[in-house]
């Protein structure tokens, strides 16, 4: 289940989250080839599980892939609706998805796991291997540090992840982890960012 407070927390900054990261442009490089070369060994209909406004599933569709986006946060889809017209956003829960068993070959949780706390996340992997086809592909965008550990966000209490932790996890959950990519931002404050490329076993 998705956390409350992380729902209306959300919903408070909607139009300021989306005015400030709601498109690709305000992203790093890296993370733009990262997941637009995913996507492009992804054949078949993409999840962007966790879509926020809605722009990564708009510029995977505008490559040329069959992307629909799922939130938890009702106004982050009224947004994405109104700036993508023609595309599918939904409303759900990232732990209780509506899609059949099977129904995608690829899903992007970009940032979208980092509110859960790690006792919940099993359950959102779970998830995303049954909706996944066999051998489907999963991208995780993340927060890393040396050890598991809740910070204060600047929506509400997220958590980094060291990268062997989240791998483990992926692994309990069927998933064979294939690449794991690190980056830092400069800055007073930087803030390590990893990216996890995995595929779920057939």
């Amino acid at each position: 289940m998705v956390r409350h407070d992380v729902v209306r927390r959300y919903t408070e900054r909607a139009a300021e989250y989306a005015q400030r990261l709601g498109t690709i442009a305000h992203l790093h490089p890296a993370d733009e080839h990262l997941v637009t070369s995913w996507a492009a060994s992804q054949h078949g209909r993409v999840l962007d599980a966790g879509c926020g406004p809605g722009h990564w599933a708009a510029h995977l569709v505008a490559c040329g892939h069959d992307a629909v986006g799922i939130d938890a946060v009702p106004a982050f889809v009224d947004h994405a609706r109104r700036a993508y017209p023609g595309l599918q956003f939904d409303v759900g829960d990232l732990g209780a998805l509506t899609a059949p068993d099977d129904a995608f070959a690829g899903v992007l949780a970009w940032y979208s796991l980092i509110h859960h706390e790690p006792a919940a996340l099993p359950a959102v992997l779970a998830e995303f291997a049954r909706v996944l086809e066999p051998g489907g592909g999963l991208l995780v965008g993340f927060f890393t540090g040396a050890a598991v550990e809740p910070f204060d966000h600047a929506v509400t209490t997220a958590w980094r992840w060291s990268p062997a932790a989240l791998a483990a996890v992926l692994d309990t959950a069927g998933f064979e982890v294939l690449e794991t990519h690190t980056r830092s931002v400069p800055g007073d404050r930087p803030r390590p960012h990893g990216a996890i490329v995995a595929r779920l076993r057939s």
